[in-house]
């Protein structure tokens, strides 16, 4: 493996890069006279010349300019590299940005189970919106519906969003009803944030609506799921993220007919992701019946 003297690399990324000796040394924290130095060492070694005067500045030349591009890309990856290095050594705390129906169902319910298991990593949790955008500048994970397919992410499938219609056995019971005879069109139905899930889902099943459609709307999902529990009438939910409260018995499936059957909730991280957020997407996945 060729390799440039490395000293006499970094003077000379400097300086292309500031388009000054001086500048490049201050950044270096050596004098102008050794990056001079450094760069006429780098061409001697090279035998190519990398730098021309310019009147009272400096320009690369041909040769410089492609030996640069080369370089700086090169550099910017080690140095990547090596800050990742260095922050999964160093890290003591995640951010992760989870939208509350998740939150407040599987994931706080849950961290306990994590700090026991890697009792020196804090986790930050903080609220995200269904519409929330996956961003390194302020997130470690995101967990939130649809996945991110820009370059650089990693979007794993934590839950199906398939919705079908549920509802508690107080309601059937106060309605004299039992789940082979439940007549939706007659229900009373409870909404998540606009009628057009009950509107698409009349559509699917084949059956004739009474229009307008009634019944309250919910804003919060979490709202929502407390009022379907609760007896108030019968929500269409995804059925994977109240997997739980239907295995005990507070909500009954009242249809096979679904929708948003494509759709899914997922954790995303940089495809890069440090070691502590992978072993948290790790745990966090196996916790939800997804996976490793």
């Amino acid at each position: 493996m060729q390799l440039p003297p490395l000293n006499a690399l970094r003077a000379f990324e400097a300086t292309a890069r500031l388009m000054s000796l001086s500048k490049a040394g201050d950044e270096l924290h050596v004098t102008h006279a050794a990056i001079s130095h450094q760069i006429k060492h780098l061409e001697t070694w090279l035998g190519r010349k990398l730098l021309q005067k310019s009147g009272r500045g400096i320009t690369l030349t041909a040769a410089g300019g492609e030996y640069y591009r080369a370089v700086s890309g090169s550099l910017a990856a080690i140095a990547h590299a090596t800050g990742n290095m260095r922050r999964d050594h160093d890290m003591r705390a995640i951010t992760v940005g989870c939208i509350p129906s998740i939150a407040s169902r599987w994931l706080v319910p849950a961290l306990p189970s994590f700090q026991e298991s890697d009792p020196d990593l804090d986790v930050r949790i903080v609220y995200a919106r269904a519409e929330e955008r996956f961003d390194d500048e302020s997130l470690d994970v995101l967990i939130t519906m649809g996945e991110d397919l820009s370059g650089g992410r990693e979007s794993r499938l934590l839950f199906s969003r398939r919705n079908q219609p549920v509802a508690s056995r107080h309601y059937l019971a106060k309605r004299n009803w039992t789940i082979g005879d439940v007549s939706l069109a007659g229900a009373d139905l409870l909404h998540d944030e606009s009628v057009d899930g009950w509107k698409e889902w009349f559509r699917k099943a084949g059956q004739k609506a009474t229009e307008p459609l009634r019944g309250p709307m919910f804003q919060d999902f979490n709202m929502l799921a407390t009022a379907v529990i609760a007896g108030h009438g019968v929500a269409l939910c995804p059925v994977e993220v109240f997997r739980r409260e239907i295995e005990r018995g507070d909500l009954l499936v009242l249809s096979d007919i679904a929708t948003a059957e494509n759709q899914g909730y997922y954790v995303i991280s940089n495809s890069w992701a440090k070691k502590p957020v992978r072993r948290f997407i790790d745990w966090f996945m196996t916790e939800c019946g997804s996976g490793a």
